[in-house]
């Protein structure tokens, strides 16, 4: 293919020259000063020098366009960022972790560089989950026809964690704008790279791999690197499909300021990489092509180490994050569904099912907005809408580029919706996180990932993502297909966790969550999908706000709190003992899980003084466990009891029914506990 400008020593322009050497001498002035803070106890206690990368990461820098393209840097991209436009005052505000950082405000680790306003996009630690966040605003650029590609940076370490390889391979199955970029230094901290993987050049691992072009070049080298970085844009931009450049380089350094590459490194391979410094030879280059004098660069080097003092001064003056901010962007603000402030509705028709619930209410706002996107497991084929059918029709309706099948690769799904809800606020984007919610846990490390996005950026990007599971048991379904989830997924902020238990609340629910900034997850009682007891009639516009229980019975002399598969069953009981003595107990259903209803729950612990609580889960670190707690600090003198919980013992669901039934709760086991509270 034709590359459209070629670099070398010998025709590209003075300026040019100029500029790169600039950019070079100044990360590498950086680079050195960094351990300096942490010896000083100013800071950047976490530093990755990138000695030795300096060729490749200056041409990821030089060929990014903030205004089309999306820039994944790793730790070590210190120079990537520098060449894309950061500052060295901000290289050293997000070194020393001061509240004026761009990429975090001091609330990620240092060497952690991004200015998200640019799209130079916040990246985690986790080596290479970024490559997935690529794909998924590749996905968003291909879709919304801009010309542009998204970057992915890493060392070639990170292609030994899987979910590269789904990243990949997403990328060339769907043929999307990606540069993969590895920048390869020969180890994952102490380990060599052939203990990695058995291919030398560890991009030759996806050489089998259909639409992907994979580029070699010196990564220590300025031209080399500049010429494949632009055939590798030029590549992805004429031909629709993803690129990966793999850069060979040298890690002159440690791999950080906690590590002593003298321990597994011995001093002839020390000398080696020391002496193929890309900073020194490219100086020698300018020189010896007399493109540039010694005076010339010498001045540059003034200009370099008198702007780096400077921003050192403005740094050290910037303000350090203020304790009291914590709390702040852990969850971005709901949307307001003000038309029924209480999550309460009056209307009067035909029920309906759960399953079609959700379903007529995908459906409504695919319609509301345009931007909105869904796909998953198994779920948009012909007439197929997933395993239980609730997606469908929708493919038939809105297209496949909105309604569309994904891999059996759960942190794929997970994390390209993170990644494609970047490409601009408007998307709104539905995940069926797995088949059944037990499946889910691949996707684990993206829904750690995704939780903290908000808060880690400092309030600058969240995913407006809602991820759906079949949740919960009585199908018969045994090992990962009956088990709750849910107590374990709540351990971890930033992430709002609903459980309805009725189709009107389903729907409304549904409606708040897509509509809503932030990432939302919808557990959806399988086994209500198409029961009579969950079907409800609710207006067509009916909306829930997260944080607003609804009280399924009233009653002064017990409270059950309660949720999900559960909830018809608590109420059955109730109901049962009410007509059997001369005693009413409230049954609260409290749809949302996080944010609680505080508020509700603790004013009926006030009148009735008795609490007991029910949910499918283990009863041990189960969700009740969190109830259980926040009642015995804040309704402690309201309570006439102790307080009791009815789940499931601290074992797996089996499959046979008949222990099916001796694991889960049921009326029955309901009633006679809450027999024995109301008897205390």
């Amino acid at each position: 293919m034709s590359i459209s400008k070629t670099y070398s020593i010998k025709s590209t322009d003075k300026e040019t020259l100029r500029k790169w050497y600039y950019l070079m001498r100044l990360g590498r002035s950086l680079d050195d000063k960094a351990p300096n803070y942490l010896k000083q106890a100013i800071g950047w206690s976490y530093h990755a020098p990138y000695a030795g990368h300096d060729g490749i990461q200056l041409a990821i820098g030089q060929i990014f366009d903030r205004k089309t393209d999306h820039l994944f840097p790793y730790y070590r991209d210190m120079l990537t960022t520098l060449s894309a436009g950061l500052t060295a005052e901000e290289i050293i505000l997000n070194g020393i972790s001061k509240a004026t950082d761009v990429a975090s405000g001091g609330r990620h680790m240092s060497n952690h560089f991004a200015k998200p306003e640019w799209n130079i996009h916040n990246v985690s630690s986790a080596t290479g989950n970024h490559t997935l966040h690529a794909v998924g605003v590749a996905r968003a650029i291909k879709y919304y026809e801009q010309r542009g590609v998204a970057i992915s940076s890493q060392g070639e370490s990170s292609v030994s964690e899987g979910y590269v390889y789904e990243a990949i391979n997403g990328a060339s199955n769907e043929k999307l704008p990606v540069i993969f970029v590895i920048q390869d230094n020969g180890y994952g901290i102490s380990v060599p790279k052939r203990d990695q993987t058995a291919n030398r050049k560890v991009a030759n691992n996806f050489s089998g791999f259909k639409n992907l072009y994979i580029i070699h070049c010196n990564g220590k080298d300025v031209f080399d690197s500049m010429n494949a970085m632009r055939e590798a844009k030029d590549y992805v931009l004429e031909n629709g499909i993803p690129v990966i450049v793999q850069a060979n380089c040298v890690r002159i350094h440690s791999h950080s300021n906690s590590d002593r590459h003298e321990l597994y490194r011995d001093d002839a391979e020390l000398n080696y990489v020391a002496e193929y410094d890309p900073l020194a030879k490219y100086s020698r280059m300018l020189i010896r092509y007399e493109r540039f004098t010694e005076d010339e660069l010498q001045r540059i080097d003034e200009q370099v180490n008198e702007e780096v003092k400077q921003a050192h001064k403005q740094a050290m003056k910037a303000p350090d994050p203020d304790p009291e901010s914590i709390s702040k962007f852990v969850y971005p603000e709901p949307y307001a569904a003000l038309k029924y402030p209480e999550g309460i509705h009056h209307h009067e028709g035909e029920k309906i099912k759960l399953a079609q619930a959700i379903n007529e209410t995908l459906k409504a706002e695919f319609r509301y907005n345009p931007d909105t996107f869904i796909w998953g497991q198994d779920m948009a084929h012909k007439d197929k809408g997933g395993v239980f059918n609730v997606t469908k029709g929708m493919q038939q309706e809105f297209g496949p580029k909105r309604v569309f099948n994904a891999p059996i690769a759960e942190d794929y799904i997970l994390g390209t919706a993170n990644g494609m809800s970047r490409f601009n606020e408007n998307i709104r984007i539905v995940v069926e996180g797995a088949e059944f919610a037990d499946y889910f846990w691949p996707a684990m490390e993206q829904y750690v990932e995704s939780s903290h996005d908000y808060w880690r950026s400092n309030g600058q990007f969240s995913p407006n993502v809602v991820i759906r599971l079949a949740s919960g048991g009585y199908i018969g379904g045994g090992l990962y297909h009956s088990q709750s989830i849910e107590g374990v997924l709540s351990a971890l902020p930033g992430v709002r966790i609903v459980y309805p238990s009725y189709a009107d609340d389903a729907a409304g629910l549904l409606r708040t969550a897509i509509r809503s900034k932030g990432i939302t997850l919808i557990m959806e009682p399988k086994a209500l999908y198409n029961s009579p007891l969950a079907a409800a009639s609710f207006p067509e516009d009916f909306e829930v706000p997260f944080g607003k229980a609804r009280i399924r019975c009233t009653g002064d002399d017990l409270t059950i709190l309660t949720y999900g598969n559960t909830t018809q069953m608590c109420v059955e009981a109730a109901d049962l003992i009410s007509k059997e003595r001369k005693v009413s107990i409230e049954v609260i259903d409290l749809r949302s899980l996080i944010p609680m209803d505080k508020e509700t729950i603790l004013n009926s612990v006030k009148k009735t003084g008795k609490v007991l609580i029910v949910h499918e889960d283990n009863v041990f670190s189960g969700y009740g466990a969190e109830l259980s707690a926040m009642l015995m600090e804040e309704a402690f003198e309201n309570l006439d009891g102790p307080i009791k919980r009815v789940g499931a013992p601290f074992s797996p669901v089996g499959f046979n029914r008949i222990l099916e039934k001796a694991i889960l709760p049921n009326m029955d086991k309901i009633k006679n506990a809450a027999l024995n509270l109301l008897d205390y």
